[in-house]
């Protein structure tokens, strides 16, 4: 191997591996860090990189692709994980590895490397993309390969070749932040029993510190993407980066469950969603006016499936594609606004309307005198729907 492309974050493990393929395979080392909206933590990425011994480093600015291609898709089919997780990692790891791949091929390198450990869902993720791209590829996982197994021993290896990483005893967990979410694991969260430290928290403020002030968004949407806030017209990334403000201004989006691992163990996270879940919460006011009953309940009972697929990593397969035709087919109607109130940790909607493609008829659905239905043929539709069980009740009683 003469070239390899490493995913790189600048933190501990991806330095440390960045030095570390140098030495194991002789190779030399591109670092690939995708801006997919981490801010502050990209800075003085290419120093660090190039400290560490990479010939080159690329930043790709991914924002718009990642909430337009990835983030959009997946909320059209309101896909969470395990009915918690609204997949803010999982999402975006094909997008990293299409990009990274990409360089790959640019820069005429035989190998990819990345820093997932052999325990989680990550390695997966990356991978599975790679093979998509490209079905030769030389995939080299150091998690998979080296001896240094514990974050003590990482510590000790970069001490010891003088790698510029800062550690700190102060936030000791593992973080992944991107436009969508942050995720939290390790350290304290290894015990399920122990509350997350509230100073752990970026993106959003407690609930019981948020304002006592209820505050209303307008979130516009056509064929099933939003693409207005209060009646401003936003870009993805910028509507997004929008209702995180606004969610984490009101302590919205805070989820600490135990999920299941592709691998098969139990793992603990902890998760910020704030715009995610006001975008969720207002996407379903919008369909709940527009979506045929039945249309809709076909699609509700494709999302664990949908949601497994982008968890495990299988966002390139032909069955991922096939179902998002299905679910895109689906959004056609998806237009209209939704009303949606923020109020110490909790969102909801109050109030959804669809100039073009409401549903709801106030004359059929009225309580008070109305000329278009009958109610006595309730009657007869209920006697038909009830012959299975009258009939049943009958043979049980002739027993």
């Amino acid at each position: 191997m003469k070239k390899a492309v490493l995913a790189y974050s600048g933190g501990l493990d991806t330095s440390i591996i960045l030095k570390w393929l140098v030495e194991e395979y002789g190779c030399e080392v591109i670092a690939f860090s995708a801006d997919l909206g981490q801010g502050e933590e990209l800075d003085h990425i290419p120093e660090k990189a190039k400290k560490t011994g990479a010939s080159k480093c690329y930043i790709e600015d991914l924002r718009e692709e990642f909430v337009r291609d990835f983030v959009f898709p997946m909320f059209r089919a309101n896909a969470i994980y395990e009915g918690r997780y609204f997949l803010g990692t999982s999402i975006a790891r094909p997008l990293i590895a299409k990009k990274q791949m990409e360089i790959a091929a640019a820069e005429g390198a035989d190998a990819v490397s990345h820093g997932a450990t052999g325990k989680g869902n990550d390695q997966v993720r990356f991978e599975l993309g790679y093979y998509h791209f490209d079905p030769a590829v030389k995939v080299i996982a150091p998690w998979r390969e080296w001896d240094l197994n514990s974050r003590t021993a990482l510590e000790e290896y970069a001490k010891k070749h003088g790698i510029p990483v800062p550690t700190s005893k102060k936030n000791p967990w593992s973080s992944d932040r991107n436009l969508l979410h942050i995720s939290f694991e390790g350290d304290v969260l290894e015990d399920p029993w122990a509350e997350a430290p509230e100073h752990m928290y970026v993106l959003s403020v407690a609930p019981e510190e948020a304002p006592d002030t209820p505050e209303y968004v307008e979130i516009e949407f056509k064929n099933g993407d939003p693409i207005a806030v209060n009646g401003e017209q936003l870009s993805p990334a910028d509507l997004l980066f929008k209702l995180n403000e606004l969610g984490g201004k009101h302590g919205i989006g805070r989820v600490d469950l135990m999920e299941n691992r592709y691998v098969g163990m139990k793992s603990r996270g902890v998760y910020e969603t704030p715009g995610g879940t006001i975008l969720e919460e207002a996407h379903r006011g919008v369909e709940s006016i527009t979506m045929d009953r039945e249309v809709m309940h076909l699609r509700d009972s494709l999302i664990p499936r949908y949601a497994e697929m982008v968890y495990n990593g299988y966002w390139f397969a032909p069955e991922r594609e096939a179902l998002q035709a299905l679910i895109d087919d689906t959004q056609k109607t998806v237009n209209g606004k939704a009303r949606v109130k923020l109020y110490k940790g909790h969102c909801r909607v109050v109030g959804r309307q669809s100039e073009t493609d409401s549903l709801f008829n106030v004359e059929f659905a009225t309580f008070e005198a109305d000329e278009v239905y009958n109610q006595a043929d309730a009657e007869g539709f209920i006697k038909i729907n009830s012959l299975r069980l009258r009939i049943r009740s009958m043979m049980q009683k002739n027993r």
